[in-house]
């Protein structure tokens, strides 16, 4: 493929959100899979929360015994402003206070969460996806994937330590996931997510989305624009985290 069938960029509109904190109430908590913990909160204050986007981000405020506050970035799962219920789903893979606070919380706990501050909202006119990502970006991954129109083709690209981790995802589009296996310790080695890739056509005016330790978001990223002449505009890529160090991400323009 080369980069002459991208004549134009790909519609995005960035919508900008009143930035408004939320205290609201733990009511649901369930593993869906070993490694990923689902927490449903719901309260008054998310009568008018929106997010427009797969990938948006929102902050949570997680209070320590010092009596300092964390701030930690997650994707919204699901949303629902009729039932006031914000979802979101965390990886249980490493102990930081995020990870700490889901494994402890309780029924009836309260969670502050800030934003959206923004949506960046991909043309529903975009028929080919690829998303590419690892048990960070599942949230984002199948947020997209459920959201997506009839009609629409998704390829998926998605590093996990087993089938144990797998999700299963509802959606009107026409969805093919390929499910990576390696270790944790494996977590920033781009090397299977790329042989993966080597065996995956990619279609003319396919929006590229990849999300991931840093490096392996780099490595991938590379890869499809230098290798496989994939054009900028059409690949968005985010490191969601960067092995050793806490609280730290990373995005390539």
């Amino acid at each position: 493929m080369t980069t002459d069938v991208f004549a134009s960029s790909p519609k995005i509109d960035r919508i900008r959100h009143e930035l408004k904190r939320r205290d609201l109430t733990v009511i649901a908590k369930d593993y869906i899979t070993p490694a990923m913990l689902r927490i449903t909160l719901k309260g008054d204050d998310a009568s008018d929360f929106v997010s427009l986007g797969a990938d948006d981000h929102i902050k949570i405020f997680i209070p320590t015994s010092g009596g300092a506050t964390e701030r930690r970035d997650y994707t919204p799962r699901r949303y629902d402003t009729s039932s006031r219920t914000v979802v979101i789903d965390f990886a249980i893979h490493e102990a930081g206070p995020a990870t700490q606070w889901a494994l402890n919380a309780k029924i009836g706990d309260v969670l502050s969460i800030g934003g959206p501050k923004g949506s960046a909202v991909v043309s529903p006119d975009i028929i080919n996806w690829l998303l590419v990502g690892d048990e960070t970006a599942l949230p984002a991954i199948g947020r997209r994937i459920e959201e997506a129109l009839a009609g629409q083709r998704i390829s998926a690209v998605i590093a996990i330590t087993g089938p144990e981790e797998k999700q299963d995802f509802t959606s009107k589009a026409e969805v093919n996931i390929h499910w990576v296996y390696r270790p944790l310790s494996d977590a920033a080695k781009a090397d299977l997510l790329l042989q993966t890739l080597e065996q995956i056509e990619i279609a003319p005016h396919t929006f590229v989305w990849v999300a991931a330790e840093a490096s392996v978001t780099r490595d991938v990223r590379r890869y499809l624009v230098e290798q496989r002449g994939h054009a900028l505009p059409w690949t968005k890529a985010s490191g969601y985290w960067v092995k050793g160090m806490a609280d730290a991400h990373e995005k390539f323009e």
